[in-house]
């Protein structure tokens, strides 16, 4: 008995389950967690007791059975189904799975101290929410349904007259069938907890005399961000709701002038966080009386020019946040370096084709970059479209921005010369610049890095989890000598790349720590054969083979040709059961 007590005393360090259970309570990071659970049983069993938040990076990686024996005590569950592809132009098939049934039944049953569920890119139909209202609508606090679809007004109106200890219900860019506008009146009646509430991006309507009505009795709401409606009857809305510190969303339905309906709007006390849409140069002033105050401002769906751009942002000293588009163009960047030395995310969307035509300053190239490396040394998060790039570009960042942990740039093919191509030594100095960087995002055209770039990459992204590369390297070597590094990353995603299957088996079996792999458009065999070579346990192949999809643009159909794709990832789970006519499922004898 004493060598027993003796025995568990060593593999526990000398450590008390008191002092041990205090301790794993402070520590968060799910990496450092998985870590301390290999020590030893008994870490793992005190892991598996007090772990309270858990991420599930695909539906199918697992099971819910599985999830409730590891972690039976979840107090906070993140759920993703379908891969990011399937969110950037229809890559993949919309039948292709990720229904949140088979968790919602588990999660409704077994977790009973669970207050938080996040859902993204799921199938979540009405029924599942009624189970879920049904046997957790008393404990949950924070329900986010995150690009999901398959679900109606009808399961929001349940969500809201069961869940009414709810703080957080966040719905956007979810596709939901509007069958009955009173799902927001119940949210107004209700829940009166709520602190934040997101149908951002969705088509479901809101009425000004709801949103009044939740500014009234959810005394505690700091964040709305809604559809479409009139800003113009926000008015009294504004005036209410004194907490409010984040809004987002409405539309302008006229020009504002001097005897505008926008001009009586006054923003609450508090507003930090703004982003409103169609908002055009007659409308900008109603922003300058908060400007100064902002934190944060989206600017992704206005009708601003470049030179409104600049106008506004040199009135915002304090944005941490700021999201745009290229119309934005060099000039406005260059504004933003001088005015907004806090900025620590700036993501530059793609704007229409046809506004960077009209306004020729409404374009961002590596002169944008280069200010806003220089000018904005916190930049934690910078996405980028660019028309133009150099090498020197790339440097700046990574001599300036030592604080940069996530890292995307997209080289738009809008215009057919660029003034230096490949950008090897480019990458290089940015990513040796860089050593937080923990996600990277490099999106070219054929010739825009060579395979020594693509062993530059792999040298020197030892800390990179996550990364997506596109029209990259010349050959198989390249990819071979990338995949010899990278030793942490876990999620690889690669389009238009000139591998041929063999090679891309190859590389995935050289990535220690690999967990998900995503080609579209590849050197694709007639047979497939060479992917088994990356066959092992736990490892599930799926192949979509090639297809062509009817596209309306303008009002005019259009043919958009697929290429195939290869999607690979670790499952505890085996082959799952929801595999559609559009996917083949690949395995190995």
């Amino acid at each position: 008995m004493d060598n027993r007590n003796h025995l568990s005393r060593v593999l526990s360090f000398g450590i008390s389950d008191l002092a041990l259970d205090c301790v794993m309570g402070y520590i968060d990071d799910p990496y450092d967690r998985g870590a301390i659970s290999l020590v030893c049983k008994k870490w793992h069993w005190i892991d598996c007791l007090t772990r309270k938040h858990v991420t599930i990076a695909i539906c199918y990686s697992t099971t819910p059975q599985r999830l409730r024996e590891r972690f039976p005590r979840l107090e906070s569950l993140k759920l993703k189904g379908k891969p990011r592809a399937a969110m950037f132009f229809n890559l993949i098939p919309e039948d292709w799975g990720g229904y949140a049934g088979p968790w919602v039944n588990e999660v409704a049953s077994h977790f009973s101290c669970l207050k938080s569920l996040h859902l993204r890119r799921m199938i979540v139909k009405d029924a599942d929410i009624v189970v879920l209202a049904r046997d957790r609508g008393h404990m949950l606090q924070v329900l986010k349904l995150d690009k999901c679809s398959g679900f109606s007004t009808d399961g929001l109106s349940i969500i809201a007259t069961s869940c009414r200890c709810l703080r957080t219900l966040f719905l956007e860019e979810s596709s939901a069938v509007e069958k009955d506008s009173g799902w927001l009146h119940q949210v107004a009646v209700n829940c009166s907890l709520l602190e934040i509430l997101n149908f951002y991006m969705t088509d479901l309507k809101s009425s000004w005399n709801d949103l009044e009505l939740i500014a009234k009795n959810c005394q505690s709401i700091v964040s709305l961000k809604i559809s479409e409606c009139d800003v113009s009857e926000l008015v009294s809305f504004f005036r209410i709701a004194k907490s409010l510190e984040e809004f987002g969303g409405g539309s302008f339905e006229g020009h504002a002038g001097e005897d505008s309906k926008y001009n009586k709007i006054s923003f609450p006390p508090r507003l930090c966080r703004l982003g409103l849409n169609f908002m055009g140069t007659q409308e900008m002033h109603i922003v300058f009386p908060v400007a100064a105050a902002l934190k944060k401002l989206d600017l992704q769906y206005t009708f601003l020019s470049t030179e409104d751009h600049c106008q506004l942002i040199q009135r915002c000293p304090n944005i941490e946040v700021l999201e745009v588009r290229d119309v934005i163009g060099d000039r406005g960047l260059e504004v933003v370096s001088q005015t907004c030395k806090r900025l620590r995310r700036l993501r530059i969307e793609r704007g229409e084709d046809e506004q960077g035509l009209e306004d020729e300053q409404g374009m961002v190239s590596h002169r944008g970059l280069s200010a806003i490396a220089q000018g904005c040394p916190n930049l934690e998060y910078l996405a980028i479209y660019v028309s133009d790039i150099t090498n020197a570009a790339l440097e700046s960042v990574g001599i300036h921005c030592k604080n940069l942990n996530d890292f995307r740039l997209v080289l738009l093919e809008r215009e057919e010369r660029i003034t230096e191509l490949p950008l090897d030594n480019g990458v290089r100095a940015l990513l040796r610049g860089c050593p937080k960087l923990r996600r990277l995002a490099i999106y070219l055209r054929p010739g825009g890095l060579t395979n020594i770039g693509l062993q530059y990459i792999g040298e020197f992204s030892g800390n990179i989890r996550w990364m997506l590369l596109g029209h990259v390297g010349e050959s198989d070597e390249g990819l071979l000598s990338f995949a010899r590094g990278c030793r942490k990353l876990q999620k690889l995603e690669l389009r238009g790349c000139c591998f041929s299957e063999r090679a891309l088996a190859l590389a995935a079996l050289q990535l220690p720590c690999l967990r998900y792999l995503w080609v579209q458009g590849y050197n694709a065999s007639q047979d497939g054969r060479n992917l088994m070579i990356m066959d092992r346990p736990n490892w599930n192949i799926e192949f979509i083979p090639p297809r062509q999809e009817i596209i309306e643009n303008n009002g005019l159909e259009g043919i958009a040709n697929h290429p195939a794709q290869i999607l690979a990832y670790y499952s505890l789970a085996g082959r799952r059961t929801d595999y559609p006519p559009t996917v083949i499922p690949m395995f190995g004898a």
